[in-house]
């Protein structure tokens, strides 16, 4: 019948009202994901994608969250470090 809800649970929403396919919870994986990330393929069952997410929702409020992210900085940074170290000492640099 025409102008009858289906159920009685139906809302009023269209299918293209953004209430009618809500986003899910900010908890959930890859929900913090930035944009640029997203564009490219990237979310959280990857592992570059699943870092990106995890280092997304750190909070530097926190003071345990600032540890975790120096700790990250150094294991990411030091292979880094430790290359150009090795390349230096190639070259013949002291």
């Amino acid at each position: 019948m025409p102008g009858t809800r289906e159920d009685e649970f139906d809302e009023d929403f269209g299918p293209d009202d953004p209430a009618h396919d809500p986003a899910p919870p900010y908890w959930f994986p890859g929900t913090r994901m930035p944009d640029e990330a997203r564009r490219v393929g990237l979310t959280h069952h990857v592992p570059e994608g699943a870092l990106l997410d995890f280092a997304t929702k750190l909070d530097s409020s926190r003071p345990y969250h600032r540890a975790v992210a120096w700790v990250m900085l150094v294991i990411f940074g030091l292979p880094v470090v430790f290359h150009v170290i090795s390349l230096a000492q190639d070259l013949g640099v002291h």
